[in-house]
């Protein structure tokens, strides 16, 4: 099967469905032309024309806005928000409204809106540009969220997300734009609240999430070289969550360990910890351990390193755990 990076199973994606319906329409900062802050939209421009591809204005809450009432109106709108960190700026139309549209209406109203968010997180781009911010998503009845780690998955979530009749949030970490992957040439779609185990294992469960399913692999390959078996589960969407997959693997090795580069405190490592622990408690051997991002402003440059988690990190507190039970 051919390999190509996740970067370019996105931009495959937005094509392949740009093509399949004349309805889609893109809207954000730096997209035309230019083919988006990261590259992610280059030749749609070309492709598509500027009526579809169109260059937002400098305001996160004008270009959701346009977005959302594309889709009410009947088209299929994607909207690239530049940085993640850039969100709070969208969120009382896309909490408020858009979340709501189809409660409030009685189902009568669709709202087909794709809201692309790039996590920037481990590039040294300081405490506006670093944060990982889905939780705020998650904790909002009426949104799906996508949190893909490979390319095949990029390409697959992304296909359906655009055919939802509800708003998707699709964060993709921008340390993976580069990584490849096997993606099939023919036409194929993911299913949202399907988890993918990344690895089996008997001795601990990792859910992993993003960029850190590929720290949590490295970990896991030098664990092993220690008798320690690790299974590694991705959850691939957020919202809906497939819970079952976890609490099925937290019964079979007893113990968890939740891992992802957000903030720690209310993160989604809390709530898929507490999934875990209501479906599979008298499973447990030891207690659950997160492992994530510090409590604290992202500082710039090397010292970022003391706040995000990493593979030794996670090695770390696996070890820990298995001396507990």
């Amino acid at each position: 099967m051919r390999e190509i990076t996740y970067s370019q199973a996105i931009n495959e994606a937005i094509r392949e469905e740009m093509r399949r319906d004349p309805d889609i329409v893109l809207l954000g900062q730096d997209i035309g032309v230019y083919g988006g802050t990261f590259g992610v939209y280059r030749g749609l421009c070309e492709e598509f024309g500027e009526d579809r591809v169109r260059d937002g204005p400098l305001s996160e809450a004008a270009t959701a806005g346009f977005g959302i009432g594309l889709a009410v109106a009947g088209m299929r709108a994607i909207v690239e928000i530049e940085f993640m960190d850039f969100s709070p700026l969208i969120l009382d139309a896309v909490a408020n409204q858009a979340s709501k549209m189809r409660y409030f209406f009685g189902g009568k109203v669709k709202v087909p809106l794709v809201l692309r968010m790039p996590s920037a997180s481990k590039l040294g781009l300081g405490a506006q540009h670093s944060q990982s911010l889905e939780s705020w998503f998650m904790h909002t009845p009426g949104l799906l969220i996508a949190m893909p780690s490979t390319p095949y998955d990029a390409k697959g979530l992304l296909k359906t997300a655009v055919r939802q009749d509800n708003p998707v949030i699709f964060i993709e970490h921008v340390r993976l734009y580069a990584t490849k992957g096997e993606v099939p040439g023919e036409e194929y779609r993911l299913p949202f609240g399907s988890a993918r185990i990344v690895r089996e294992g008997s001795d601990v469960t990792v859910v992993a999430i993003a960029m850190m399913v590929q720290e949590a692999v490295q970990a896991a390959g030098e664990l092993e070289k220690e008798g320690i078996s690790v299974e590694i589960i991705d959850p691939r969407t957020l919202a809906p969550l497939d819970g079952e997959t976890i609490v099925e693997s937290v019964k079979k090795t007893g113990r968890m360990v939740v891992t992802h580069e957000a903030y720690r405190t209310a993160g989604v490592g809390a709530e898929i910890g507490q999934v875990a622990l209501e479906g599979a408690f008298d499973y447990l051997v030891a207690p659950i351990r997160r492992v994530a991002g510090k409590d604290q402003p992202i500082p710039a440059g090397p010292l970022q390193d003391e706040v995000f988690p990493d593979r030794d990190k996670l090695a770390a507190a696996i070890r820990d755990l298995m001396e507990e039970g």
